[in-house]
């Protein structure tokens, strides 16, 4: 069995790192000196394009919450913590038989189906290239949008 050099050189041909003023720079291939950390941004239209993104719709538990924290609170005027509240809703959601649920099922799906078809609007629009860098105005003729 032949010994394998396994010291290896600290600086490659790419980049080195040194020390200077006590902050650490990178040395990268043609001299220039970049700091160490920053990241480039992606471009800026690409949050605004994802502004104009429908909205993912809440689940059923999430309808039945926003039921319940009402009801809750005119029992428990009390009460302002979302956490207690959040806790209660919990037990009585596991509690609850699937007839019970069904009404939150039903509207969850009804909202997902308007979000799927919002979507399908969307990605074809994406696909056509409706979305322009300089496309400012937003289309708000869906709930998902805020």
């Amino acid at each position: 069995m032949a010994k394998r050099n396994t010291s290896r050189s600290r600086t490659s041909s790419a980049s080195a790192s040194t020390k200077t003023n006590g902050k650490t720079a990178l040395l990268v291939k043609h001299g220039e000196t970049k700091r160490a950390g920053r990241k480039r941004t992606a471009k800026k239209s690409a949050p605004r394009i994802d502004a104009m993104k429908p909205k993912k719709p809440p689940t059923a538990f999430f309808y039945f919450l926003e039921d319940f924290r009402k009801e809750y609170q005119e029992q428990n005027p009390d009460v302002k913590s979302m956490r207690y509240i959040g806790k209660a809703c919990g037990e009585k959601w596991k509690t609850m038989t699937y007839e019970e649920k069904v009404k939150y099922y039903d509207i969850a799906t009804e909202k997902r189906a308007e979000f799927d078809i919002a979507m399908a609007n969307f990605t074809k629009r994406m696909e056509s290239g409706e979305f322009d860098e300089d496309d400012s105005d937003l289309d708000d003729d869906s709930e998902f949008y805020g």
